[in-house]
């Protein structure tokens, strides 16, 4: 999906700092190339944010565009908008390796990146501006200590079996979030066995289909630790199928509404709360900090704290 349309964005003060930015700044037109808005409803939300942060700021013209999944297709898009000359490029990457010579051609342009969501891979690195988004690496060891402190309480910390659903091949935050967990799982719970990791592409139905085969292949599965809520979810729906959820627990790497829900009804045990809104607004934030000359660190991460049946009342319910 392609949106070539220039949208006037815009920022509250509490984006842009003060409301003098209006009259002490010119006009910057910023790109955004996105990873697939369709996938999942996080991706949804984002753009939704995104722009209407933007509209709040008249001192920024943008170019959306979206890759659908399709790592050609973004790099096509990376060209198109180093062609039209803006003034900054966001990009949330299809794949973090396939995008780093696009990624390198808008550097040697004088076209600062700024990199949201999911990271590039290292060899890239020297080509961005700044990143902007969470710590998945972090994510992924929080949930292996939400999973780990379930095991304690349930006393099964010894001998506890786990699954994991990772994310789509290639892509950074799924390559992060798995290193987090299985780094930090044999520190925390060493008697653990994480038997068996399979993809689940960011997509519920197939990550069901995986669970399904995870059930039929194990008899005892104490633990599913899942990339993300929508993954999750569908690991959750294929077990309570088949009659097994019951004795599971399951963790994500970002609470969905969908696990949210799960976990007030005590299906679903934890995960890692992350705000799409506060994703996009951040990036665009990046962005117009980069273009004023501000100073950032390359990581700009936000936080995204540990969410369990214990303190979810302490959060709201996810929009997405």
């Amino acid at each position: 999906m392609k949106s070539t349309t220039k949208i006037a964005l815009a920022c509250t003060t509490a984006l842009i700092g003060t409301s003098a930015f209006a009259d002490n700044h010119a006009t910057y037109t910023i790109g955004i190339t996105q990873n697939n808005v369709g996938v999942d409803s996080y991706q949804t939300t984002y753009e939704k944010a995104f722009i209407a942060a933007a509209e709040a700021n008249p001192n920024v013209d943008v170019v959306v565009l979206d890759a659908g999944g399709d790592v050609a297709r973004q790099i096509a898009q990376m060209e198109d908008l180093i062609q039209q000359e803006v003034d900054a490029i966001i990009i949330w990457p299809t794949n973090g390796e396939a995008v780093i010579p696009a990624v390198r051609k808008a550097s040697q342009a004088d076209i600062p990146v700024i990199v949201t969501n999911s990271n590039i891979a290292e060899a890239g690195f020297d080509f961005v501006a700044s990143f902007s988004g969470p710590d998945n690496i972090t994510q992924g060891s929080r949930s292996a200590e939400i999973m780990c402190d379930r095991f304690k309480e349930l006393g099964i910390e010894d001998e506890a079996r786990v699954v994991q659903i990772s994310g789509q091949p290639g892509y950074t935050t799924a390559i992060e979030r798995a290193q987090g967990f299985e780094e930090r799982l044999p520190e925390v719970c060493p008697n653990v066995d994480l038997v068996e990791t399979q993809p689940g592409d960011w997509n519920r139905e197939k990550s069901q289909q995986v669970m399904e085969a995870f059930l039929v292949k194990y008899d005892d599965i104490d633990g599913v630790y899942a990339g993300d809520d929508n993954m999750g979810v569908g690991a959750l729906n294929a077990a309570l199928a088949a009659g097994r959820a019951e004795g599971i627990t399951f963790v994500g790497a970002t609470n969905f509404a969908v696990g949210y829900e799960a976990m007030g009804r005590g299906e679903y045990w934890g995960s890692i709360y992350q705000s799409p809104v506060d994703d996009a607004e951040a990036a665009l934030k990046t962005a117009i900090d980069t273009l004023n000359g501000e100073e950032l660190p390359f990581l700009n991460y936000f936080d995204t704290p540990k969410i369990t049946q214990d303190n979810m009342d302490e959060f709201t319910k996810p929009v997405f």
